[in-house]
């Protein structure tokens, strides 16, 4: 087993791992619950971590990984509010309406 990635918080660390998981990679969250600790422990020592089960796949996980943070963001402008809505957002955080068709 090999620690591949130190996330965020615990639903970033999920995601990645369920990411993992769906392409085949054996992985788990471990720290999962560590963070109730923290300030008894130092901070960084209480982050959730993603870990794989065969080294041999560590190559494959990380572009998957980075592959997940490169995902474009779409941004576009609130036809009702003329909000600008940046991310995976489809509706309008402002006044709730609806991204319009691409």
């Amino acid at each position: 087993m090999m620690r591949l990635a130190r996330a965020p918080d615990i639903a970033l660390a999920t995601v990645w791992c369920d990411l993992l998981r769906e392409a085949g990679i054996a992985a788990s969250v471990q720290r999962r619950f560590l963070s109730s600790a923290a300030g008894e422990l130092p901070p960084d020592q209480c982050l959730p971590e993603v870990w794989i089960v065969h080294d041999t796949q560590e190559g494959r996980a990380r572009e998957l990984l980075q592959a997940l943070r490169d995902l474009p963001q779409r941004r576009w402008t609130c036809a009702a509010c003329g909000e600008r809505v940046e991310g995976g957002f489809e509706q309008c955080w402002n006044c709730g309406a609806w991204m319009p068709a691409a």
